[in-house]
C-alpha cells in the first residue's frame, strides 16, 4: 500500500485498485487490494478473524475515541461540524428510517438532555452539507464520491465511513398490474437510458407480451444516492438517465405515486416496499440467471444482484473528538443497529461488521473502502472482507504512512 499525504490524517481507499488526487492538497492514495491479499496469504475467514483479534485486543475506551495521530487536522471553522451541542444529521432518505429509529431510541434512553436533529435531502445533498461542516453525520445510500472527497478535503473535513445495513433496491408496480411479474436488467436499461426519453412510453415496448398500456415511471431525484446507484446499474453512469419521469428524494412520495397508478413502474428502497406491501407489488429481477425477488434471504445469499447495496453513515472525525454527545450517539447507533435495521425493514450486517465499524470509529480511522464511485454487486461478504483489510492495514500501519 502506498500512501503519500501532505495532511496528518489519512484517507484510505480499499478497492480493487485506486489511485487518485484529492483536490486542495497533494494527497495521493493507492491501494492494491489483490496485492494486500497475496501478501497476507489469508483466506476470507482468516482475514476477518485476524481483524477481529486485533480489534478485540486493542479496542480503546470511549474516552479515547479518536487517536491522537488523527487529531491534528487543518483547523478551519467547518471541519469540526456544528458546536452548539446539537447532533445534526442529513442525507439519504433510504437510510433515514434507520437513523430516525436510532434517534428515537437514543432519546428514550438518554432523556431530554440529548439533542438530535435528523432530516433527509438525498445522499448528494447531504454530502454537500457534511463537507461544508454543517452536519455531524451524513446518511448515505452509496459510497462517497471522489468529487465529494475533494470537497471535504479542501474544507478540512475528515470522515469515518461506517456501514450499517444492506438494502435490496426494489422494482415496484401497482398491485393491480397483472401482466408484469419480473423484469430483466436489459429491459430496465431500455426503459431508463436517455435515448428512451419520449420514445419508450408503453408497456408493450418493454416486452412484447405486455399490454399496450401507458408506462408511468417513478424514481429517485438527482440528489439521491439511489439515483446514482440505479443509473450505474442500468445505464452505466451515475447521472445518466431519462428525465421524463416523476422524480423525488422523498421515497414516500414515490410509494404514493406507484400505489395510485395501475400503469406505474418505479424503484424504491426495500424498507419502503416492506412497509407498503399491501399497496405495492415487487418485480423479480433477472440478471441473466433467472428472476430473483428482493428479500432478506436473497440479499444474504448474494443472489439478488445487482440491486443489493450497502448503506452507510459518515461521521465528522473532528466533531467526534470534540463532542461527547456525538460519540455517545454513534456508539448507541452501532450497538443497536442490528435490531433497529431489522425492525425498519432492511438487512442487518453480521456481528463482525458492526464490531469492526465500532473499532474504526473509536480509533478515528478515516477513509473509505470504496473507490469514490457507486459499486454494484458488492455483497455482504465482500463488504466484510474490505472492512477486514482496512482494519488490518490500519493496525499494521498504526495510522502512519506505509509502503
Amino acid at each position: 500500500m502506498l500512501i503519500k499525504s501532505s495532511m496528518p490524517t489519512i484517507f484510505r481507499s480499499v478497492g480493487p485498485s485506486v489511485e487518485q488526487e484529492l483536490g486542495g492538497g497533494s494527497q495521493q492514495v493507492r491501494v492494491d487490494l489483490n496485492r494486500t491479499k497475496g501478501q497476507k496469504r489469508r483466506s476470507f475467514a482468516a482475514l476477518v478473524g485476524a481483524a477481529l483479534m486485533l480489534t478485540a485486543c486493542g479496542e480503546p475506551t470511549q474516552k479515547t475515541s479518536v487517536q491522537n495521530n488523527q487529531a491534528t487536522t487543518v483547523e478551519t471553522a467547518a471541519n469540526a461540524g456544528p458546536s452548539d451541542g446539537v447532533i445534526r444529521i442529513d442525507g439519504s432518505s433510504t437510510v433515514y428510517p434507520v437513523t430516525e429509529a436510532v434517534r428515537k431510541a437514543f432519546l428514550q434512553s438518554e432523556g431530554k438532555a440529548a439533542k438530535v436533529e435528523a432530516q433527509f435531502s438525498g445522499t448528494s445533498a447531504g454530502f454537500r452539507r457534511f463537507c461544508a461542516g454543517e452536519t455531524d453525520i451524513s446518511d448515505a445510500s452509496r459510497p462517497i464520491l471522489v468529487k465529494e472527497m475533494e470537497t471535504c478535503n479542501k474544507a478540512g473535513v475528515r470522515f469515518i465511513e461506517l456501514p450499517i445495513a444492506f438494502d435490496a433496491l426494489t422494482l415496484a408496480v401497482n398491485p393491480q398490474n397483472t401482466w408484469a411479474k419480473d423484469i430483466t436488467v436489459q429491459e430496465l436499461t431500455k426503459i431508463w437510458e436517455p435515448a428512451a426519453e419520449g420514445k419508450i412510453k408503453n408497456w408493450n415496448q418493454v416486452r412484447a407480451s405486455y399490454p399496450n398500456r401507458p408506462l408511468t415511471l417513478f424514481g429517485a431525484g438527482k440528489d439521491s444516492g439511489t439515483f446514482d446507484y440505479f443509473n450505474e446499474v442500468t445505464t452505466g453512469k451515475p447521472k445518466l438517465s431519462r428525465k421524463d419521469y416523476t422524480a423525488s428524494e422523498d421515497d414516500n412520495e414515490l410509494v404514493d405515486g406507484i400505489a395510485k397508478d395501475i400503469n406505474a413502474l418505479g424503484y424504491i428502497p426495500f424498507a419502503y416496499f416492506e412497509a407498503n406491501q399491501n399497496r405495492l407489488k415487487a418485480l423479480a429481477v433477472d440478471n441473466g440467471k433467472g428472476p430473483v425477488s428482493p428479500s432478506h434471504e436473497t440479499v444474504q445469499n448474494a443472489s439478488y444482484q445487482p440491486f443489493s447495496r450497502p448503506l452507510f453513515i459518515y461521521v465528522n472525525a473532528k466533531a467526534a473528538q470534540e463532542k461527547p454527545e456525538l460519540r455517545q450517539f454513534v456508539d448507541f447507533y452501532l450497538k443497536n443497529a442490528k435490531t433497529l435495521v431489522n425492525q425498519v425493514g432492511y438487512i442487518p450486517l453480521p456481528d463482525e461488521a458492526y464490531h469492526i465499524a465500532k473499532v474504526q470509529f473509536y480509533k478515528g480511522e478515516v477513509g473509505t473502502v470504496f473507490e469514490g464511485v457507486p459499486q454494484p454487486n458488492v455483497t455482504i461478504a465482500e463488504l466484510l472482507r474490505r472492512q477486514a483489510v482496512f482494519q488490518l492495514t490500519a493496525e499494521s500501519g498504526n495510522g502512519q504512512t506505509t509502503k
